[in-house]
């Protein structure tokens, strides 16, 4: 029997802060006519609040392919960027914002974040983070199960080229993608489980709804999970890009994986399942140092610089790249690791700053300037 192949159409939710452009810091109360305006403009999208005030979501329609992808998350950040600095605000993608203080802010009235916030107390008020999901069309639940155990080896390397949170509360963290260590705090994320079915995915969510500790799957917060409203396999682990052109190239590079993946199982092959602590580490190595440090080869095993197993990954899916017209968009990775993430970037205007004799709260200042200019690059 001849395996159907999937749609692999993309969506992209990203997760924005909401700025003044004054004080650099976050807007703690910023109006609600912004929301309003933005879905008023943009009808064939998604923009949605999150749990923080200061936080909008965007989420584009069903894109066939990355080009689709391209025009609707440009016209997503350029009209909601109008929008907002029509308020006086700005607009601002990144995991995590330099200097703001969680503890100044509030969270979005409405039922499900007060559901939230009373359940999860203290973990969830300080969830100043923002992040980035890919959605992949994958229409079979059963093949969507068997790739997601599969894929879950590649979201490391995904996170390393995405970090943007290497400040926290006006602190060096240490870290490329300080917000996995905030979001970790929360029940229910990090790496799947391995399945044997779709099934069996079910069942689990069925206990826990049963239980009482989900109402359901949408509170499931793995890196990477099946959706609760859409048939796609949806991508969570990293951080949101300040630069539109890095969130293209890593939604390419999870669809053509994807695709390579499905090629393998309509061969009867498949690529090795490791154990999740296995990759667990691999995400740490990716959260700590990004594209400039090092990743476990597991087929060694070893470690080897980031870039060389991002290089492999290029080579591994042009086949893929070609057939679903994102080669330009996977390329880009090189571009990525020769420049550096947004993590990278703005830890350089921090550091030249310092050695300008900047105060600190003026070098992060000059940080918040540099996201929020990247976040209108390339737009049209």
């Amino acid at each position: 029997m001849t395996v159907k192949e999937p749609s692999f159409t993309i969506g992209i939710e990203e997760e924005y802060l909401l700025v003044d452009p004054e004080t650099r810091d976050l807007a703690i109360d910023p109006p609600s006519e912004i929301l309003t305006e933005c879905q008023k403009r943009l009808p064939n999208h998604q923009v949605t609040p999150e749990f923080l005030r200061s936080q909008l979501e965007i989420g584009t329609c069903v894109c066939a392919n990355i080009t689709e992808g391209r025009e609707a998350l440009s016209e997503l950040r350029s009209t909601v960027s109008e929008v907002v600095e029509s308020y006086d605000l700005k607009l601002m993608a990144a995991s995590t914002h330099p200097f703001a203080d969680w503890h100044l802010l509030k969270h979005t009235a409405k039922e499900r974040y007060d559901v939230i916030a009373e359940d999860l107390q203290a973990v969830v008020r300080r969830l100043m983070i923002c992040g980035m999901h890919v959605h992949c069309g994958i229409e079979d639940p059963e093949m969507r199960i068997d790739l997601m155990n599969q894929i879950s080896y590649f979201l490391p390397h995904l996170l390393a080229l995405s970090t943007s949170s290497p400040f926290w509360r006006g602190e060096v963290s240490g870290l490329k993608s300080y917000r996995l260590s905030v979001f970790d705090s929360l029940p229910r994320t990090g790496i799947p489980d391995r399945f044997d079915s779709y099934g069996e995915f079910e069942r689990l969510v069925n206990v826990m709804v049963e239980a009482g500790s989900i109402e359901d799957g949408s509170k499931i917060w793995w890196d990477l999970r099946p959706s609760s409203k859409f048939p796609t396999l949806e991508m969570r682990m990293t951080d949101v890009c300040s630069l539109m052109e890095d969130t293209l190239c890593i939604a390419a590079i999870y669809a053509c994986l994807l695709r390579m993946l499905f090629r393998l199982r309509r061969k009867n092959q498949r690529w090795r399942i490791y154990p999740a602590t296995l990759v667990a580490e691999n995400r740490w190595l990716a959260q700590r140092f990004g594209v400039e440090g090092q990743l476990i080869d597991l087929g060694i095993p070893g470690q080897v610089p980031a870039a060389d197993l991002v290089e492999e990954i290029i080579g591994l899916v042009k086949e893929d790249a070609d057939a679903l017209g994102c080669t330009r968009e996977v390329l880009h990775a090189r571009t990525i690791l020769k420049r550096g993430t947004s993590a990278e970037r703005q830890l350089a205007v921090y550091r030249k700053a310092q050695e300008e004799g900047a105060k600190n709260r003026d070098a992060l200042n000059r940080v918040v300037d540099q996201v929020l200019q990247e976040t209108v690059t390339g737009l049209n």
